[in-house]
């Protein structure tokens, strides 16, 4: 038997081998979608959520925790993830808000989230995303909160003031900006849409490959991609996402000057899970303006060892030189050595509020999406 012959009926085999396999694979997620099923019956007409995050979180662990490889944890995530979304989706489809239009960052930091199976709810502001969540309109909402170069989203921390909602979860997003167009041919684009913010984080890219192409600000990402998609000499600096919603070509992937970019989301629900073990918790306070207050409130923390890992001041506007402060610390709420941190600051502060407790999130990358 020649070379070629042998190679070409070991690959038979293999891919035989493959479809057996997924055909399993298949008959395995019809039997999960059936127990699903029976769950959702005894859900029904009790008070017991269809969605429980923390359950997700607890399937998700201990899947990296089973995985031997060589499957890649990053993708078993996004698989499994999709796959909770579709069993989710049979016995009731979430609806998640998130500023809009679709195909922005927000909204792929949702997807990956919630995975494809959500009903995304695209609002035009932060705004509109807590009240759509506090009207019941959506389930939970999805905010930006901080980036990485940018710095924090104030409106989203001034919203936090004025409005009783939780954080139930945080996604970090690695943030990657693409190059589009219909034809995917960079020497027909004449002109260039996008968001200030990704054609600043775009400038040295854009200066180098394209000099004298006109660039045209828009509201958002997803409008840009949009308006390439109707335009034959236009590009559009937007994501992944944005190209398969608007059926648009790379003409070049991850064209971003710092490729270090992270934007971090929070998802705000009207409650927030039990600890998982590897928790972080948010909380708003502000203080007594006095010399040594700040020193008074951090003490605590320190004599308890636990780390704090953001903190954020802004104005109240409700007093001249009052200041609301923003921490994010390591730790769930339900925890004795977090409780009495808090029990003790308490009596420093003008008023105290706990925003949530919620897993700590893993950087959700480029690279996976593209499964």
């Amino acid at each position: 038997m020649s070379r070629s012959k042998d190679k070409t009926k070991k690959l038979k085999k293999f891919r035989e081998q493959i479809d057996r396999i997924d055909e399993q694979i298949l008959k395995l997620l019809n039997r999960r979608a059936r127990v699903v099923l029976k769950i959702a019956e005894i859900k029904r007409g009790s008070e017991e959520r269809f969605y429980v995050p923390h359950r997700e979180h607890e399937i998700l662990e201990r899947l990296k925790r089973l995985n031997t490889g060589p499957f890649p944890n990053d993708a078993l995530r996004i698989i499994f993830r999709e796959i909770m979304s579709a069993s989710l989706s049979l016995e009731e489809p979430l609806k998640v808000a998130c500023l809009g239009p679709l195909a922005t960052f927000t909204h792929l930091a949702a997807q990956r989230h919630f995975g494809s199976f959500a009903r995304i709810i695209p609002v035009e502001s932060i705004k509109d995303v807590f009240e759509a969540v506090v009207e019941g309109r959506a389930d939970y909402g999805v905010v930006p909160i901080e980036n990485s170069n940018e710095g924090v989203v104030s409106y989203t921390l001034d919203m936090f003031m004025d409005v009783d909602l939780k954080v139930s979860a945080e996604i970090m997003l690695e943030i990657t900006h693409n190059l589009l167009s219909k034809s995917g041919d960079i020497k027909m684009v004449k002109k260039i849409y996008s968001h200030p913010q990704a054609i600043a984080q775009c400038r040295r890219w854009l200066e180098r490959n394209l000099p004298d192409v006109k660039i045209v600000d828009t509201s958002s990402t997803a409008r840009a991609a949009e308006l390439a998609a109707k335009d034959p000499e236009g590009a559009a600096i937007a994501s992944d996402l944005a190209a398969k919603m608007y059926d648009l070509k790379f003409i070049k992937r991850s064209i971003e000057d710092n490729k270090n970019n992270y934007t971090r989301f929070l998802v705000v629900s009207h409650e927030f899970p039990p600890p998982t073990g590897n928790d972080k918790t948010s909380i708003m306070l502000s203080i007594k303006d006095k010399p040594g207050a700040l020193f008074e409130v951090l003490t605590p923390f320190y004599k308890e060892k636990i780390n704090l890992t953001k903190i954020e001041s802004r104005p109240s506007k409700r007093k001249a030189w009052e200041y609301i402060f923003f921490i994010d610390l390591e730790g769930h709420i339900a925890e004795k050595k977090v409780m009495k941190a808090l029990k003790e600051i308490e009596k420093y502060c003008i008023f105290l509020k706990v925003l949530g407790s919620y897993p700590k999130s893993d950087v959700m990358n480029k690279g996976v999406e593209e499964l």
